[in-house]
This record gives structure tokens, sequence and C-alpha cells, in this order.
């Protein structure tokens, strides 16, 4: 079998926009966990030279804002810059005003930092509300990365979809947008941070070696058994940049970086090679039970 696997490595740096947005930080206390991103961007961005792999961020307009050189270093060193939010806050819980505003205001902190005009966007908290599609349609963008309806296979978002309680599901209009799939147990946040929040304790904190297990094995499912696919791990500097975690993510480039038909990727070149000679459509899967 011919290998042809994209590894993208990709990093949400939150930094305050994560406790401020999501969580209602008043602490100053909580707040400084997000202003450790700084740090753990340096470290990433080191190991990313160190092995001369591309990777891609997303960045909230508020970070931008809060930390300039830190992300004008992102720019410079040739990464991806996507989008993600204002101040990381969950297209679900706000008016579609509101929604639009946040990418107005995300894209024009990214251009005046950073001189970028993202093109792929990936959903704080990954939700996105009915609207979002439509508006990130309209603003340009060629993918998104919030969703998990497949794990190593890109598809197309979709417009119209409609569900109830009562009524079987309905499939909407696939749209040209592609959607780059996201995925619980390859993020970095859940597994390690330990949260108190309103909706109850977030108990992390466990050892690196067990989710470098979680994604070997993902990987491994993925080169020996499909041979072709996009694996895309989700990080946060402030959580992957600690220096224990770092190791993990120094630990799966080893595991991958030699193997024939590995090659690492931006999400956006992947979305552009994939995209080559298709057009929208519904996955084949869809309606077969």
């Amino acid at each position: 079998m011919t290998k042809n696997v994209g590894v993208a490595l990709t990093f949400d740096y939150d930094a305050m926009s994560l406790w401020i947005g999501t969580f209602g930080a008043k602490s100053p206390s909580m707040t400084s966990r997000g202003e450790f991103g700084v740090i753990g961007v340096r470290r990433i961005l080191q190991t990313l030279d160190h092995y001369r792999i591309p990777g891609t961020f997303y960045i909230p307009g508020h970070t931008a804002y809060a930390f300039p050189k830190s992300v004008q270093d992102i720019a410079a060193a040739g990464h991806e810059i996507g989008h993600h939010g204002w101040i990381h806050e969950n297209p679900v819980t706000v008016s579609p005003e509101r929604e639009r505003w946040i990418l107005e205001k995300g894209f024009k902190a990214l251009d005046e930092v950073a001189g970028v005009r993202p093109v792929g966007y990936r959903s704080p908290a990954w939700d996105n509300s009915p609207e979002s599609i439509p508006l990130l349609l309209e603003y340009g963008f060629e993918y998104e990365s919030s969703q998990m309806a497949t794990d190593f296979e890109p598809y197309w978002c979709r417009v119209g979809d409609s569900f109830t309680m009562d009524d079987p599901y309905v499939f909407g209009k696939p749209v040209n947008l592609v959607e780059l799939p996201v995925a619980w147990h390859l993020d970095d946040f859940p597994q390690f941070e330990y949260v108190v929040s309103k909706g109850g304790i977030i108990q992390g904190v466990q050892t690196p070696r067990s989710l470098l297990q979680i994604w070997k094995d993902e990987f491994d499912y993925l080169y020996e058994r499909i041979g072709t696919g996009l694996f895309s791990i989700t990080m946060h500097p402030q959580v992957i940049g600690r220096a224990h975690r770092l190791l993990l993510l120094e630990g799966i480039i080893e595991h991958v970086k030699d193997k024939p038909g590995v090659h690492f990727t931006t999400m956006i070149d992947y979305c552009r090679k994939w995209k080559e000679g298709k057009t929208p459509s519904l996955s084949a899967e869809i309606g077969q039970g």
C-alpha cells in the first residue's frame, strides 16, 4: 500500500482569552495561566524550527493585541495563522449580529498586528451556530476545523441541516467550505488542565505519556490500516508549552517523521490539495445506515 499521510500540528494560541471569554475569569491568578502561552509559543517555535516543520496557529484577536510580538514571530517564521474568534466566545452563545462582529474584530486584530488575512477558521470551544457556515462562506474562508464527523478524511461543510426530537435527521446542502475534523482525544487541554468552573471541575493533570500513547496509536491505525489521510492534533501553547509536556510534542514528531509517505503540512496546504478535482457533495456514507 502506497502511503500518503499528512501530519498537521495545530496550536490554539488562546492566551487570556480562553479564561476571560469562556470561563468568565475575574481572578488575576486564572488569567495568568493564559499569559504562560507566550513562553509556550517561544518553546514551540524553537521546536518547529529545530525539526523544520510548519505549524498552524489559530489566534483570537484578543491574543494578537495582548502579545503582538509573539504573534508577529509566528507569522515571521512562515507558519499558518487561522481565525479563532475575538475573545474565545462560543458562537452558539451569541446573536448572529455579534457573531459577525466577532469575525470582523478578529480579522482587524490579526491584520493590524501581523498583516495576515486568515482563510482557515477554528471555532472557540469547537461549536458552530446555525449561522456560522454561511458567515464563513461570506467572508471567504476556505476551510473550518471544529467538527467531528470523520477522523482522517476532510469533508464538505453543509448548510441547512435540521433535526428535532420527533423527526428523522435532514442533511443540508454541501457547500464550498472544507471541514478538517478535530477530536477531543487529540486535544491536549482536557487531558492536562485542572479547571474549576460553574459547570464543575475538569480533572486533568495526568502524565503526558498516556496521551502520547493515544496519539501514537491513532496515527499508527491511519498509517498502517488506511494509508492515506490527515492526522491533525490540537495543542495550546499554555498547555503543551509546559516543560514536561513539550516532550510529548517532541515524542509524536519523532514517532512519525521518518516513516515513508509521511509529510508535515499546514492545514491550508492540506485543504487545497484535497480539494483538487472535487466539488461539494454529500459523503457517500450518508443515508446508508
